[in-house]
């Protein structure tokens, strides 16, 4: 939403009495993007809470890029900056900053063709490339100076354009903000890591110095109450608790079977997600992590098909038979329906998605079993970040002898909702999205919504076509136990 080109009100109360909270950011995974179901983001999560908590409308606009971001707070033209960077020796007679609760270190990274370095002094003669106003110019310059390095600032390009143009190999050598290597590192499986550039640092929210301060002070005090009580480490998980899923490997895999595979049965699974009113990129991910997409899969323990259901469960939804890749979906569709509604309703998504996920996988009885042990460790047993500690638990017979159900390969579904998760959050970022005619299907689950429009295909598809090779698999399936 457009801000107009006029000096903000400075405190709380002229805040209030206004009725608008004004924050300026710009368009990252790790802050602030809009998807079907509106804006989301770890710090947009953040800040509407907090504009929720003075009672005022949260109102964004959208930078180009952080020299905007500081341009605009240097004449307090808005409220809050975010910008995804951390405390800088320069800030302090320009903004007050809060930090957010996430810490991100500036990390050189490269073509994966290139010899791996192993320090500055390697990279002699070479030049890194960067975001214009990040962290990392601030730290080459204390750090580089004596290594024989140069550097190259890019304003018109964000994290992902300095790691496309790395896997492409116009870039040999670069530096980026640790989260935001986290979150786009599987749409360039060329691009490795090589090294940190001092410590980690946590990120901060940046206010105009012209504020009379009890904004910053209202913030902080605020989001210390969330980090009190658990909820900036529940959206952590959120946001990044499942992006070590994919490897190089697994990354060209998946893409290439996405390209490959996923064409055959897109129709199906868009079809039976409509059905049972669910996500389709939700089921398709499901079914990825159960057999990639291959309708003749069988496993050691004798479930089958696509959605490798076993002949128990195909019974109990009605599915004759389980090599029938339409057959499987619809199945596979409808038992996550049946699972998803015994989850209790209190329980708010994404979470309640993912305790459906872990009961498609390793059954409700288990599920609750692993619940129960949660609560009886002080922690909560509706919130996926604290079960999930407890679910391996079941795998040891001091916990297992003590629970309802017994022994259960307890890691098993955290390592399958963690897939999952990961196979839909790329699914959402690398699939065209709906038009008029191919309107998407309603969705029961409260996932990271689909980014981007029409206009984007082409800066999706150099991602896509980067992984396309393909290679053995090395994630390994983990059939359901049902």
């Amino acid at each position: 939403m457009a801000l107009t080109g006029c000096s903000r009100p400075s405190t709380v109360q002229e805040i209030q009495n206004e009725g608008v909270l004004h924050v300026i950011t710009r368009v990252a995974p790790s802050i602030y993007f809009e998807g079907r179901e509106g804006a989301t983001g770890y710090d947009y999560e953040l800040a509407k809470r907090f504009a929720d908590e003075l009672g005022v409308e949260l109102k964004v606009r959208v930078a180009e890029d952080n020299t905007e971001i500081l341009s605009v707070l240097e004449r307090n033209y808005a409220h809050i900056g975010i910008a995804g960077v951390s405390q800088q020796p320069d800030f302090k007679d320009k903004y007050q900053s809060i930090s957010t609760g996430i810490e991100a270190q500036s990390v050189v990274v490269y073509h994966r063709d290139m010899e791996h370095p192993e320090s500055l002094e390697a990279l002699n003669g070479q030049t890194l490339h960067l975001v214009a106003d990040s962290d990392h110019e601030h730290l080459l310059g204390t750090l580089a100076a004596d290594a024989g390095i140069s550097w190259e600032v890019h304003a018109g390009l964000d994290a992902p354009g300095v790691l496309a143009r790395v896997e492409s190999g116009e870039f040999p050598f670069a530096v980026v903000s640790s989260n935001e290597l986290e979150l786009n590192h599987v749409f360039y499986p060329h691009v490795k890591e090589a090294f940190g550039l001092g410590e980690p640092r946590e990120l901060v929210w940046l206010f105009p110095k012209k504020q009379d301060g009890t904004l910053a002070q209202a913030a902080g005090d605020y989001l210390q109450r969330l980090e009190d009580e658990g909820v900036l480490a529940q959206l952590s998980e959120r946001f990044y608790g499942h992006l070590d899923r994919l490897n190089y490997v697994g990354a060209r895999t998946f893409m290439h079977h996405v390209e490959n595979r996923l064409p055959k049965y897109e129709k199906l699974f868009r079809e039976y997600a409509r059905d049972f009113n669910m996500d389709w990129r939700l089921l398709a991910a499901i079914g990825y992590q159960e057999s990639h997409w291959r309708p003749n899969a069988v496993s050691p323990t004798g479930v089958r098909g696509l959605m490798m259901l076993t002949r128990n469960t195909a019974s109990h939804v009605g599915i004759n038979n389980r090599l029938d890749a339409e057959e499987s979906i619809q199945g596979g569709a409808k038992y996550f329906q049946m699972v998803h509604e015994k989850i209790p309703d209190r329980i708010p998504e994404p979470d309640r998605t993912w305790f459906a996920l872990a009961s498609y996988n390793v059954g409700f009885g288990h599920l609750e079993d692993a619940r129960r042990l949660t609560e009886s460790a002080g922690k909560n047993p509706d919130r996926w970040m604290d079960v999930k500690e407890f679910l391996p638990l079941l795998a040891q017979k001091e916990y297992y002898t003590k629970t309802r159900y017994g022994f259960a390969r307890g890691q098993e579904p955290v390592i399958y909702v963690q897939n999952i998760r990961r196979y839909y959050d790329v699914l959402a970022r690398v699939i065209t999205p709906a038009t008029p005619d191919k309107p998407e299907e309603p969705q029961i689950v409260g996932l990271e919504p689909e980014t981007g429009s029409d206009s984007d295909k082409d800066q999706k598809e150099p991602a896509a076509s980067a992984l396309r090779a393909s290679l053995p698999n090395d994630l390994g399936l983990i059939p359901p136990t049902l």
